[in-house]
This record gives structure tokens, C-alpha cells and sequence, in this order.
């Protein structure tokens, strides 16, 4: 129990009474001392420290005026000091009225020291108490932290050691994982409703410093502690506490025992996820071989059965970097059991979905500024199509499509296709003579062969549109002819052509 001045003036040998600035029920009496500390010097604030007791003999309000005496009282409210000891029949035979009504005016607690009580006798009191209110607090911080390691021990530690803290320090208690995902933890009280947009926001911006830190904000009265877990540049998560006070040195003992402790569970979570992952990547080998049995049997003992036919294989494009969708794909895989499966192939993370499954995982995707294809819906024999359909998907997107469905490349017909493979480049090689003609005739050349082909080779109604005679037309295309190194009195030369121009601009995209 700490010292307070309900404890020292209980205590009968010291004799000790009330004599202005409070009463008996006032809630200052149980305002918990820091030390005591006498003194007789006019000005003592310098030597003292908020919550501290000072006691006095009275020798500075010797021949002092009221309104030293005021301004003394007022000094010592202003440092917070808590209360103040005054010893009569040494220097002052009673408390001088002047010191007591400046206390009541204060509301600064003032008690009569008898001369047979000493000073001493009280400081070491409060020293006592102090001093077994510490060993009080460590054996509570020990006890703690050995439960919290038995708790580690169990099957579920990593939720047992947040129960058993939350427990220790009868608060509420939340872990979040790198992606600023809270845990779940059957048994463990939730954050407050009015707190958890508070806490979401600090968590968020904590992890996203990517530093380690700790951080305590306050939020309605009540005292929030985050606590980040993992190496700088590598956090596994935060921690939160939430307590109605902030957390003394015992209970932050405690609460580092814990991050010690979550941070090798995390750690093996991490390891124990990266082995799965792995498997996943060798049950989609088997899918993709037809093994289709044996994957949905191995599926289904380790973390659900694989989702329902017909799917959808989505293909993410470019390099993931960091932990942070690995760690989120887990963590939605988990909570939709049978909706999604994910593997990692050649470099590219690889995700099935059922046929109507896959908008939520592109809002995943999409909030971690990610761009994937999708393929059309097919059946678990025919993955190898949608692997092809999906990586067609992923060339085509951009900056304002981010995710392409392979129908919509199909709706587009060959051309749709042909841009998804890659096609430009080898429009570009076709073209290069053309491209590499000065502006204005390259505009002129490129203008009158795309009429030309629009009419299917037909020279008059070509050489109408451009407003030249047909044999102008005529020799124009004979030169690009020779120029490209096409004949185009061949359809397979023209439906060239024709493609190569569709898929570039010249008069645009020249160079």
C-alpha cells in the first residue's frame, strides 16, 4: 500500500492533527507521498518535488508579515507539494492563524506536529513505507512475469501470455500484427468501441515510422500504451494497453516480458507461415500437373478445402516488397476458409478465388498500391489455361486499370490480345523504316496506307478519300512496300500491317 496521509495521520504514536486546509474525507489524504522533507528556510521550493510532505518548525515566519506567509503557502501549492507538518511548542507555541487561514484559503492540508514527535520518526515512516511499497511492486512484477512465461509455455501461448497480461494489469489488452491487423484472441476483453479508431490510427501510423517506439497518447481520461514489437525495418506488430493510469515501472516490466515473449511467438508464426507458404507452392505444382486430388486432400488437412468450382487464378504483377501482403494474404486465408488459396511460383505471388470471389481480393491488392490480371473462370483441370489468361491480364494493365480481366482482353478480340503479349514491340520492329522517316512524311505515308487497308486494298474509293488520284495511291503504297519489306499484294502481309498499325501510332508515337 502506498503512504499516504490518511496512513501517517491513522498512526497514533505520532499523534499528529488536522489543523486547516482540509477535512478528514477530503481526497487528499489519500494522495500517495513521494518523501518528507523539513525545512525552515523561507523559501524551500527549490530543494522539493511534487507529492512530497514538508515539515517546519515555523523559524521563517518569525516576525514575517501575512503576507509573506500567503505567498508561501502559495509557493508551496505551486511546486504540489502535498501537505504541511507544523511542530509547535518549539519555535511557536500554536500554529500562527495567519499560516492556518492562508492553508484554508489555499486548500493546502496543514497538521500539528506535537514536540514529542520528531521530524525524523516521520521521514523514516514514510521512507518505510516507501520502501515496502517497492518491494511490494517488484515481488508483483517477478510473480507476473513468471506466470506470463508459464503461459508462454501452452499450446496457444502467444494467446495465453495476452490473457495473463491483460489479467496482471486488469486492463485491456490488444496486439496487432505488421499489416496493423488486430489479433483475435478467444477470452480477451476487445478495446473499447469509442477507443479502437484511436488506437487503429496510432497502430497505423506507428508501422508505418517502420522504427521501434513507444508511444502513449490519452484519449476520454484514459491512458493508452503502444508498444512496438521487432527490429527496426522488420516490426512484427504493436502492442496496446490500455489502462485508467499510466503503467508504473512493475507494470512496464511486465509489459516488456510480454513483447519479449510475443516477439519470438510472432517470430515462429512468421517462420511456421513461410513453411506453409512453401507448401502452398508445391500443392499448386500439383494442381497445375492435374494432381488435382491429392492437393484438395492435403488442402483441406492443413487449412481448408480449396475453393469451389468454377475459379479464377489472379497473377500479381511486378515484385511484392516486404512482409506485409504475405502477412495479410495468411491472415485472409485464414478467415475465409475455401475462398482463397495463394501460392508463391517463379517470383509472383499467384491467387485462386472462386468465379464471384475476387472483388474483395483486389481491394486487398489495391491497398497495397498492387496491379494484377485475372483470368476467366475455369475448372481446377484447366489452371494451366488460367495461368496463360492471367499473365495475358497482367500485361495490360496500367496506372488507370490497375487489374484486367482476361474477358475484357477477350471482348477486345485479337488485338486485345496481341497488346497483352507484347505485341507493340514487334509492331514497332515492322514499322521501324516507317517510324524513322522525317515527321511530315511519315504522317502522310502512315495516313494513306490505313485508309487504303480500311478499304480492303480497293484503289478508288481509297484514293477518293485522301483526295489523290489512284495512281498517286498507287505508287505510295508501292514504296512502302519496298520500304517495310512487305509484299502487300499478300493478305498475310496486309493483316500485318494492318495489326502493327493498329497496336502504335506513328503520327504520335514516331520515335
Amino acid at each position: 500500500m502506498p503512504a499516504t496521509m490518511r496512513r501517517l495521520l491513522a498512526e497514533g504514536d505520532f499523534r499528529l492533527r488536522l489543523a486547516a486546509g482540509g477535512a478528514a474525507d477530503d481526497a487528499f489524504i489519500d494522495e500517495p507521498l513521494s518523501w518528507a522533507h523539513s525545512s525552515d528556510l523561507a523559501d524551500p521550493t527549490p530543494w522539493l518535488e511534487p507529492g512530497q510532505l514538508l515539515l517546519t518548525d515555523g523559524a521563517q515566519f518569525t516576525e514575517r508579515n501575512d503576507a509573506f506567509v500567503a505567498e508561501y503557502v502559495d509557493r508551496l501549492l505551486a511546486r504540489g507539494v502535498v501537505a504541511l507538518g507544523f511542530a509547535t511548542g518549539i519555535v511557536h507555541d500554536r500554529i500562527p492563524d495567519a499560516l492556518a487561514a492562508s492553508c484554508d484559503r489555499a486548500g493546502l492540508p496543514l497538521f500539528e506536529v506535537e514536540r514529542r514527535t520528531p521530524f525524523i520518526g516521520i521521514i523514516r515512516w514514510v521512507a518505510d513505507v516507501l520502501a515496502d511499497e517497492r518491494r511490494e511492486r517488484l515481488q508483483w512484477s517477478l510473480d507476473a512475469q513468471r506466470a506470463v512465461a508459464r503461459a508462454a509455455l501452452r499450446v496457444d501461448g502467444l494467446g495465453a501470455i495476452l490473457l495473463e497480461l491483460a489479467d496482471r494489469l486488469d486492463c485491456w489488452v490488444a496486439l496487432y500484427d505488421s499489416v496493423g491487423n488486430r489479433l483475435r484472441v478467444p477470452g480477451l476483453a476487445p478495446v473499447p468501441a469509442e477507443l479502437e479508431p484511436v488506437v487503429a490510427e496510432a497502430v497505423a501510423r506507428t508501422l508505418a515510422r517502420g522504427s521501434r517506439a513507444g508511444l502513449n497518447i490519452l484519449d476520454a481520461g484514459d491512458g493508452i500504451t503502444l508498444q512496438t514489437i521487432g527490429q527496426r525495418g522488420q516490426l512484427r506488430g504493436v502492442l496496446a494497453v490500455g489502462a485508467s493510469e499510466p503503467l508504473d515501472a512493475a507494470g512496464s516490466d511486465v509489459v516488456e516480458s510480454v513483447i519479449g515473449l510475443a516477439s519470438i511467438a510472432l517470430e515462429q508464426r512468421r517462420n511456421l507461415d513461410a513453411a506453409r507458404r512453401r507448401l502452398r507452392t508445391g500443392l499448386f505444382e500439383l494442381l497445375l500437373a492435374g494432381v488435382i486430388d491429392v492437393a484438395d486432400r492435403t488442402a483441406e488437412s492443413l487449412w481448408g478445402a480449396l475453393p469451389a468450382e468454377p475459379v479464377r487464378l489472379t497473377a500479381v504483377v511486378g515484385e511484392v516488397s516486404g512482409q506485409a501482403l504475405l502477412d495479410e494474404l495468411e491472415l485472409h486465408a485464414d478467415q475465409n476458409s475455401g475462398r482463397l488459396f495463394f501460392a508463391e511460383r517463379g517470383g509472383r505471388i499467384l491467387l485462386i478465388t472462386g468465379n464471384d470471389e475476387f472483388d474483395d481480393l483486389q481491394a486487398l491488392l489495391l491497398r497495397h498500391g498492387l496491379r494484377a490480371g485475372t483470368s476467366g473462370p475455369v475448372r481446377w483441370n484447366e489452371l494451366p489455361r488460367a495461368l496463360t489468361e492471367a499473365g495475358h491480364a497482367g500485361r495490360a494493365v496500367s496506372r488507370e486499370h490497375p487489374f484486367i480481366l482476361f474477358e475484357r482482353l477477350a471482348d477486345e478480340g485479337m488485338q486485345g490480345l496481341l497488346a497483352a503479349s507484347g505485341g507493340e514491340a514487334v509492331a514497332r520492329r515492322i514499322l521501324r523504316p516507317l517510324l524513322d522517316l522525317p515527321l511530315r512524311d511519315r504522317e502522310a505515308l502512315a495516313e494513306t496506307l490505313r485508309v487504303w487497308l480500311e478499304h480492303n486494298g480497293a484503289w478508288d474509293p481509297a484514293a477518293r478519300q485522301l483526295g489523290i488520284h489512284r495512281h498517286t495511291l498507287r505508287n505510295r503504297v508501292a514504296a512502302a512496300d519496298t520500304l517495310l519489306g512487305l509484299d502487300l499484294e499478300q493478305f498475310a502481309a496486309r493483316a500485318e500491317l494492318w495489326s502493327a498499325l493498329q497496336l502504335i501510332d506513328p503520327e504520335e508515337n514516331g520515335q
